[in-house]
This record gives C-alpha cells, sequence and structure tokens, in this order.
C-alpha cells in the first residue's frame, strides 16, 4: 500500500506565507540548499543524517512559488510509491492524467504529478533508495 509522505503548498509570497506557517503551526520553513526555488516545511522532529521524520507517521513538505495559470493553485499530497514510472502508467490507465515527470531529483529520488480523475493534483515521489532495488 503506497503512503502519503509528503505535502507541497503553492505561495505567490514566500515571506507571508513562511510567517503565517511558522507564527500559527510552529513550522520551520528553510529554503532549499543551492539555487532550488523551493523551501522545506519541516512540521515533526527529523533526523538529521537523512532528513526523514523521527516520529512515526510524521510528514513534512515544501512550498513553492505559485505559478500564474499554473496547475497547482492548492496544496498537493505527495503519495510515495515504489516506482513513480509505473504509477504514472497506472493513474493514465485508472483515467488520470500527467502533469509533469517523472523527473529525477538528484541525490533524492524521482518526482511527478498527476491527476485524478476528479481532477484533483498528486504528487508520486520514489525514494532514490529504491530507485536501484
Amino acid at each position: 500500500m503506497d503512503r502519503v509522505c509528503h505535502f507541497e503548498i503553492p505561495f505567490d509570497d514566500v515571506d507571508r506565507a513562511t510567517k503565517f506557517y511558522q507564527s500559527v503551526f510552529g513550522w520551520h520553513i528553510m529554503p532549499a540548499p543551492g539555487d532550488v526555488p523551493y523551501h522545506f516545511a519541516i512540521t515533526t522532529e527529523i533526523d538529521e543524517k537523512n532528513f526523514q521524520p523521527k516520529v512515526p507517521g510524521g510528514i513534512n513538505g515544501g512550498m513553492y512559488q505559485r505559478m500564474p495559470g499554473g496547475a497547482s493553485r492548492t496544496p498537493v499530497i505527495v503519495i510515495e510509491t515504489p516506482s513513480c514510472e509505473q504509477r504514472v502508467k497506472d493513474v493514465q490507465a485508472a483515467g488520470g492524467t500527467v502533469i509533469s515527470g517523472p523527473e529525477t531529483i538528484p541525490g533524492m529520488g524521482i518526482y511527478a504529478q498527476v491527476t485524478d480523475v476528479e481532477g484533483n493534483i498528486i504528487g508520486l515521489w520514489q525514494n532514490l533508495s529504491s530507485c536501484d532495488e
């Protein structure tokens, strides 16, 4: 069974969004390393070695710039799967559509965005460790 492992929240103003989620929920928001236009949303304590949540069932997320006219206008849940490529095919076979990917995120895994048959956007994630299996 695939599980929800991450979430993503689009923003129009990163400073405003950061202030909101930090002040309301106490989350730690931090920019991704390098030139990646992404911010991590830490909602639960993480293991500093692998950045995975220490609390069983806990998930963290991310935030990114909302694109004008882009597909992602609302938060997106991300589901971990053993094969992102296969799950994209499964989505298409079941009547969903592919928005983007699958694409490799260096040092992390493979990511795609799809829509379900109701038009909801869902992220699909394959950990890098399962890419070699």
